[in-house]
């Protein structure tokens, strides 16, 4: 007579039971939160016995360990109204008799690898309310069918590889709360019709590429909370009417091309809690009546084109809830904001401020360093040490030395896939879990070994990105000799590692070439990747050893960046250049080690934009930052900076030219080649990657930004140069 099992958030392990299936009267069955298996057809059997609950409402099976695709039999499951797959490793086409469960009124497939389109199934589930398929990979466009879908509160759908353009039916849902389509490749214009939805209250458009200006009819969404355009290549001016949206607590347009001046209905909004109009074109003044927005706790107008005084009234009196920078017009403001005063100052006064201004941060800075790792790093770090290795081990599966020994062959020279600093790395098969997994065992008679697997513990236990190697779980044990050992285990990644394809050997029978397509998704991919460790995982990481060996490639070629063994933290993420915390002395790879690092300078995200831009040159030349050729002063650097842009031809990698023959030639270079503009775009970034002065670089988020508009800017025009070429 059960009509109710519950038995979630537990520590359960195997496959789910067909048994269930003999209980006639189960309404609810939830499952979640435990590591329950699903990897063949025998243990996914449980989903077609279930077909014998004809009562069954919900099925909750996600944050577990269900592997493969989801089989055919769940279209049997017909009574079912909610349904929760997130949270596990699903891969694949969803099967199309998810359609057959028309009475669904809230899916999540969140957190997933499935793949394949949504338009044969989800225009059928016409009765839901709630629809997660964030986190994933699914592709082509979003289908304007989904408006069959008329009672749909929640919809998310970012985190996956959409695109085409923003189907305006997204305004038509009446009921729709939630609106969520944020980092795909979505491009074109934003029409008006997406803001029709005027019970929208959360409504996220971030990292696509839409244009066009911000329709005005965005000022009808009266109850919006949240809005969040940011990291596109929208134009235009902020349309007056968004002070209409009076409910909203958080706006972010960021890292568009916006123009024009902050509008002055702003101030209507007075429940605003933060603010991001950061890396625009914005101009003209700060309106004062900003300073009235009382719970206003996060405003950012940074790298803007603003001028004129500072308000010091309301937020502004807060400095560290305030971001100025790179706006050269302004002046006054509070003491602390440390901008120049309004008055006029005689030349020699201006420079002695500057002088002041530069000095005595520097001065501090290296004082207080000095400080907190001589009184309170040293005091910490052998307490800290004893207590990570269990917290970290806790939230992963437990593997023993014998099972690492059994899925490397005792560790055999031919499972070995590379060496590093502090050990070597072998591939393997899991026996219990039949995962090919890349075992990084560390050698612990080396000095820093023990040090450097726990800074890789510590910087891996709490982030997550798809740009990211990533760890299965790890190992701290001894071995059969009662020697210590620590290992780590990852996804194994079948196209190795970026050095390779870059510079495999010229007596190869299937040499490795990188396309230019495949070189911009994987530049891309590592920005992304930084752009995440240095603004967007809470506590800023600095990797401090990028190098195209410790960049891996999946099945599909996306870049996933690896090996945090000397990975540093910021004690503080509100100052850019602040030091990090770590016991292990500077390190990195000769050629890609920022300059500042050989003076002694303190570790800090412009090191890693550094090694970031020797190695784009490094993909765009084909040449290592230590090629015998570059000797007496000369390095890829200023190689690359004294040929463009006029004999840019001389330094592009040979394979490029060859891919590109057609396109790009000597007497083709010009600022009407559209393949030239993507190439010299390219090496400006990286140029500006690898400014002598860590000050004048730019941020990951800048990178990341730029590449995304090349990436776009590239992909179009060479399906359209591919069709011309035809028609030829």
């Amino acid at each position: 007579m059960l009509q109710t099992v519950d038995l979630q958030s537990n520590n359960f392990t195997g496959k789910i039971p067909t048994s269930f299936g003999r209980l006639s009267n189960l309404s609810v069955l939830s499952l979640d939160s435990n590591n329950l298996e699903a990897r063949d057809s025998e243990s996914w059997e449980f989903l077609y016995a279930l077909r014998n609950c004809s009562l069954l409402k919900v099925l909750s099976v996600q944050e577990n360990k269900l592997q493969g695709a989801i089989p055919n039999s769940l279209g049997g499951l017909t009574s079912l109204e909610r349904l929760y797959f997130a949270g596990n490793h699903l891969s694949g086409l969803v099967p199309p008799t998810i359609g057959n469960l028309t009475r669904l009124f809230l899916l999540h497939l969140n957190g997933n690898n499935l793949t394949g389109t949504i338009e044969t199934w989800v225009p059928k589930l016409t009765k839901l309310q709630e629809l997660y398929l964030q986190e994933n990979n699914f592709v082509n466009d979003i289908p304007s069918s989904i408006a069959n879908l008329t009672g749909l509160v929640s919809l998310n759908l970012s985190n996956n590889n959409f695109e085409g353009f923003v189907p305006p039916i997204l305004g038509s849902f009446p009921q729709l709360l939630e609106l969520d389509i944020s980092h795909n490749k979505l491009q074109g214009n934003i029409s008006e019709g997406v803001f029709g939805a005027t019970s929208l209250i959360h409504c996220i458009l971030s990292y696509n590429s839409l244009e066009g200006s911000i329709p005005v009819e965005v000022g009808k969404l009266t109850l919006l909370s949240e809005l969040d355009l940011s990291s596109n290549m929208l134009t235009g001016k902020i349309p007056d009417s968004m002070g209409g949206c009076e409910e909203l607590q958080i706006l972010q347009l960021d890292k568009n091309f916006l123009t024009g001046s902050i509008p002055v209905p702003f101030g209507n909004l007075k429940n605003l809690k933060l603010l991001n109009l950061s890396h625009n074109s914005l101009s003209g003044r700060i309106p004062k009546i900003l300073t009235a927005l009382e719970l206003l706790m996060n405003l950012d107008l940074s790298y803007n084109h603003l001028q004129g005084e500072i308000p010091t009234n309301g937020v502004f009196a807060n400095p560290a809830a305030v971001s100025l920078e790179g706006n050269w017009g302004l002046c006054g403001g509070a003491m602390n904001l440390s901008m120049p005063p309004c008055h006029p100052l005689s030349r020699r006064a201006v420079r002695q401020y500057y002088l002041i201004k530069i000095l005595i941060p520097i001065f501090g800075f290296m004082s207080l360093v000095l400080l907190i790792y001589f009184v309170i790093i040293e005091k910490r770090m052998p307490r800290r040490t004893q207590l990570l290795t269990p917290a970290f081990l806790k939230k992963f599966p437990k593997v023993s030395y014998t099972d690492l020994a059994q899925a490397t062959r005792d560790f055999s020279e031919t499972n070995l896939i590379g060496r590093g600093s502090y050990g070597t790395v072998y591939r393997g098969r899991l026996k219990e879990s039949k995962m090919e997994v890349a075992v990084k065992v560390f050698d612990m008679d080396m000095h820093g070994a023990e040090k450097s697997f726990m800074s890789e513990c510590e910087a891996l236990r709490g982030i997550q990105h798809r740009n990211l190697l990533p760890i299965e779980t790890a190992c701290s044990t001894v071995d059969h000799n009662g020697n210590p050992f620590k290992a780590l285990i990852y996804e194994f990644m079948p196209n190795g590692n970026l050095d390779t394809w870059l510079h495999h050997k010229n007596d190869s029978k299937d040499p490795k070439c990188l396309g230019l397509t495949q070189r911009i998704n994987i530049a891309l991919n590592i920005a992304d990747a930084l752009e995440y460790l240095h603004h967007n995982c809470g506590n800023p990481i600095i990797h401090c050893d990028l190098k195209p060996s410790n960049v891996l490639l999946d099945a599909d070629m996306n870049a996933r960046l690896g090996d945090f063994g000397i990975a540093r933290f910021y004690q503080n993420p509100r100052l850019p250049s602040a030091g990090s915390i770590s016991s292990i002395g500077v390190k990195g790879t000769i050629g890609y080690i920022a300059p500042e690092y050989a003076g002694g300078g303190h570790v800090s995200t412009s090191g890693d934009v550094y090694s970031f831009g020797v190695v784009l040159l490094e993909m765009l030349a084909g040449k290592r930052p230590t090629d015998p050729m570059f000797t007496d002063g000369l390095d890829i650097v200023n190689y690359v900076r004294s040929n463009i842009p006029e004999r840019i031809y001389q330094v592009i990698d040979a394979h490029i030219k060859e891919e590109c023959k057609d396109e790009f030639t000597e007497d083709t270079i010009g600022s009407d080649n559209p393949l030239y503009q993507c190439l010299l775009s390219l090496v400006q970034i990286a140029l500006s990657c690898t400014n002598p002065s860590p000050i004048e670089r730019i941020s990951t988020r800048e990178i990341a930004s730029k590449l995304h508009v090349i990436q776009t800017s590239y992909l179009i025009w060479k399906p359209n140069k591919h069709v011309s070429s035809q028609q030829t």
